[in-house]
């Protein structure tokens, strides 16, 4: 049979032109919502979209007559349930007259969006990629990739469908690079500026932007044909920090599972928070709930109200800021971090809880890296520490108009946010300069590695914070639970401290340049949030100069893939060799 079939087919081209199909069907369609079309025009787009839904089915359904016996059960459920909805898409859609009367449900439009892009996933799958390090390393590639997503999500935010009014080239460049950093300044309002289009597009941006578009890529080219090329698997060991090669698709798939499940239970939980008076339909809050979500968890700080969460009706919602709170921090903690503390759950339900192997367990193991302890202690001392502090400094100020509850709350919002999430609940312009400095050293300080949140990251501080007390005991080495802290962590700990001042330095001093008109302590606010991929503004971001502008989204970009990527991805690496020149102190104070 199999012979049969590629004797009659040359299955190599026919594949070859499935995805040739099924990516101009993707580009079609961004065409079609981007524009409005005539009726005859939207007909011929019409029976493309069949025509490309056709191949899909075919090709897939060919792929198991020929190799049937090598896919796995998973693939085989992913494309069950892809084909049934593309065949009751086709039917209701396409052949069905009176489908817009009897299931409104799968006429609409978003149907066909879904499976034109189940269909290109399928396909753009199966294709071979492979990453030549020889051409580009690891650091470039991630430069590259992130360069790529916003240069598209530049061209897709000016379609005339995605805004109301139409968006100039920077704008739209700066919209782009503010969601693909999870950033979050804007010069433009979100939430009257965009359609519900433009809105989405931002919204794939941020996610694409929060998890990175090789993360996905990769694992779904894994998930359909189950091998991947050791040099594909060692540039992403260097992209993921595995440590063995044979883990990197268990942790690209760890990734996206907890980024899915993070985000559809932080949805779940706004939309049963929101005020149905506020948002009337279904569909308004869903999207709400959606976007908020997946902006929280990324640290994007992207909001579709004109004032943030601060808007009226929103700004005394303790539920909802409750639950951004709790998203942007485990967000901000990193994927290593979450995934070790599961794994501590476990053991603790397992052997604490559960008293499993109690009376077997002759050591305690060592369950909670170094790396998640030191993290977990710098994180939650800074937001205790922030919202103390702006507890007390805004007691009589922006927290009057709360009572009880809703002070610490809004307090607590205000220490967790400038940690690169980027939402407000109070007017940023009316806090005390105490408190506009201290957000200033938050935003500084920023996520945790390996997050989607950015600034020089708390393990970052927490070693210069060791290297102090080090120094000051005369210690050489830095020592922390039974564990030394390797020389190559300091040194990049202090590099990471140095280039994120330099890059904020010069870039104050160049919007001071094209801005004199404006204050000191909002341009060193702005740079301070596109570095460390905040979001929070003293409202000048879309009062800037053109070049001011471009200053920040080159801040913004620095701020999300690191100088120090950036070196690395520029400077060639120098070959180890073994000779060691004699050491000499040089004076220091």
């Amino acid at each position: 049979m199999k012979r049969d079939f590629k004797d009659f087919f040359n299955i190599k081209l026919l594949y070859k032109l499935a995805f040739l199909l099924s990516l101009s069907g993707l580009f079609i369609l961004i065409f079609d919502f981007g524009f409005d079309q005539p009726t005859t025009i939207q007909n011929k787009i019409n029976g493309f979209f069949l025509t490309v839904l056709c191949i899909g089915i075919f090709t897939t359904v060919l792929r198991y007559l020929t190799q049937g016996k090598n896919i796995e059960a998973k693939v085989i459920l992913f494309d069950s349930l892809s084909i049934i909805i593309t065949l009751l898409v086709i039917y209701f859609h396409f052949f069905s007259e009176e489908a817009y009367r009897q299931v409104t449900f799968l006429y609409s439009d978003n149907w066909i969006k879904i499976t034109i892009l189940l269909t290109f996933i399928r396909e753009f799958s199966e294709q071979k990629i492979n990453y030549k390090r020889t051409l580009l390393n690891p650091a470039q590639l991630f430069i590259i990739s992130f360069l790529g997503i916003i240069f598209l999500g530049t061209l897709l935010l000016m379609l005339p469908n995605a805004t109301f009014k139409g968006i100039s080239f920077l704008d739209a460049l700066f919209t782009s690079t503010s969601a693909v950093c999870v950033t979050g300044l804007i010069v433009v309002d979100t939430g009257t500026y965009f359609t519900q289009f433009g809105q989405t597009i931002i919204l794939v941006l941020i996610q694409a932007g929060g998890i990175g578009i090789l993360t996905f890529a990769s694992y779904f080219s894994y998930f359909f044909k189950g091998v991947s090329s050791y040099e594909n698997q060692l540039v992403l060991s260097d992209l993921t920090n595995s440590e063995k090669i044979g883990e990197v698709f268990s942790i690209l798939k760890k990734i996206l599972i907890i980024t899915f499940s993070i985000e559809i239970l932080g949805a779940f939980f706004i939309y049963f928070s929101l005020n149905n008076s506020l948002l009337p339909t279904f569909f308004d809050r869903s999207f709400f709930a959606i976007f908020h979500s997946i902006s929280a968890f990324c640290n994007a700080g992207f909001s579709t109200l004109t004032a943030g969460l601060y808007e009226t009706g929103f700004k005394f919602n303790y539920g909802l800021q409750s639950i951004i709170i709790l998203l942007l921090t485990i967000g901000g903690l990193g994927f290593p971090i979450i995934a070790n503390l599961i794994k501590y759950l476990k053991y603790h339900v397992a052997n604490k809880i559960l008293d499993f192997k109690k009376s077997k367990m002759l050591y305690k193991p060592w369950v909670l890296s170094l790396n998640s302890r030191i993290t977990l202690i710098t994180t939650f001392s800074l937001l205790i520490l922030g919202t103390v502090f702006f507890y007390l400094s805004e007691y009589n100020n922006t927290l009057v108009e709360h009572q009880g509850i809703g002070k610490f709350v809004t307090a607590l919002f205000g220490s967790a946010t400038p940690r690169t999430a980027g939402f407000n609940t109070i007017d940023m312009n009316a806090l005390n300069i105490a408190t506009v400095m201290m957000t200033i050293l938050l935003m500084w300080i920023g996520a945790s590695p390996a997050s989607t949140g950015g600034g020089i990251k708390t393990s970052t501080f927490a070693i210069a914070i060791f290297n102090f007390i080090s120094l000051a005991k005369g210690k050489s080495r830095i020592e922390i639970y039974r564990r030394e802290i390797s020389d190559i962590s300091v040194r990049r700990a202090f590099a990471t401290i140095m280039l994120s001042l330099i890059v904020i330095g010069f870039g104050i001093i160049a919007i001071l340049v094209f801005d004199p008109d404006k204050e000191l302590l909002g341009i060193a606010f702005e740079c301070f949030s596109a570095y460390s991929t905040v979001g929070l503004s003293l409202g000048i971001t879309a009062s800037l100069s053109a070049p001011s502008k471009l200053i920040i989204i080159l801040i913004m970009f620095i701020g999300r893939v690191s100088m120090l990527s950036i070196l690395i991805a520029i400077f060639k690496k120098v070959k180890h060799k073994n000779y060691k020149y004699p050491t000499e102190e040089i004076t220091i104070n």
